[in-house]
């Protein structure tokens, strides 16, 4: 499901519905050779034939093309409940885009066209879509409609997220992730993207995540990061200046110093992060900004599939 080009060949648009639906309209085409072949025009409308099902609603025209077993799905069970969550916190925003740099490589620009990206294939679903985005204040929140007129509501703030200057904003993931929960009353998928940079307990983060599960609702976290520097520590070894983006501390150090205890230390919140994902039943998923957008997207159609 390659496809690579994509977004340099239209990296030139600024507009975000249109970049969006590039982006799908060339995953779809990959998906003759992909886990999900023979979806391309109906995934919609199919789910997976689980062993144990009644064979009744198999659908054999599509077994013949595909040489795969699909059940067919009807209307009242194709609408799924999305509602996406960007945190917009000061250390979303890095690293910060040289002149002429693509908007999605640093870490909120990606969210917010992976966002958009999600937002394209759902409404191709005829599914209903939510937005939170929170950083110190909770900034916006739309409940899940499926209309075109909610939908182009919820492209204009995300692309005022991208219009806006940077602003020194913390981050209250706990608080807001709470409340979030408290206003999902019927049953939905979750998607979150976050780079996770919370201060403070990391439990009470952990029991705010699992409060999205309540309800039986399926929630997906995007790990974002900047993989080269945020995970790597990937800098050369002359003396620099780090600045934390929300507090505004800073530090002098030569990396080479550090790089190794930063490494591992890294390394163990990501695991505690993805170990706790799978205590809580949260599908985690990590994904760096110099990657392409399949992950995000397939990642969403296999959840979905198990969402039933």
């Amino acid at each position: 499901m390659k496809i690579e080009g994509q977004l340099e060949k239209i990296s030139s648009f600024s507009h975000l519905e249109l970049l969006a639906n590039q982006i799908v309209e060339g995953f779809i085409s990959g998906m003759h050779k992909s886990p999900f072949h023979g979806f391309s025009s109906e995934f919609a409308e199919h789910k997976v034939y689980n062993a144990g099902e009644s064979t009744k609603h198999i659908d054999w025209k599509l077994f013949a093309r595909t040489d795969r077993l699909y059940t067919k799905r009807y209307e009242e069970e194709t609408n799924l409940r999305c509602h996406l969550i960007v945190d917009n916190s000061s250390s979303m925003h890095y690293p910060k885009l040289k002149d002429g740099q693509p908007f999605y490589e640093n870490k909120i620009g990606f969210s917010v066209l992976a966002s958009a990206v999600l937002m394209d294939l759902l409404k191709r679903q005829r599914d209903a879509v939510g937005l939170s985005v929170y950083s110190d204040t909770y900034e916006f929140y739309a409940p899940e409609k499926g209309s075109g007129r909610h939908h182009r509501m919820l492209l204009n703030k995300l692309e005022g997220i991208l219009a806006a200057p940077g602003q020194a904003k913390a981050t209250d993931t706990i608080t807001f992730l709470h409340q979030i929960a408290q206003k999902m009353h019927r049953r939905s998928m979750i998607i979150l993207f976050t780079d996770m940079f919370q201060p403070g307990n990391d439990e009470a983060l952990f029991n705010a995540l699992q409060h999205l599960k309540h309800d039986k609702h399926k929630v997906v976290l995007f790990h974002v990061i900047d993989r080269k520097t945020e995970f790597s520590f990937d800098f050369d070894n002359t003396p620099r200046k780090f600045i934390d983006l929300e507090s505004g501390e800073q530090v002098n150090l030569f990396a080479e110093n550090v790089k190794d205890e930063y490494e591992k230390l890294v390394e163990a919140y990501f695991k505690k992060v993805a170990d706790t994902c799978i205590q809580y039943r949260i599908k985690y998923v990590p994904v760096s900004v110099d990657e392409k957008f399949e992950k995000i997207l397939t990642t969403y159609l296999a959840e979905k599939q198990k969402f039933g």
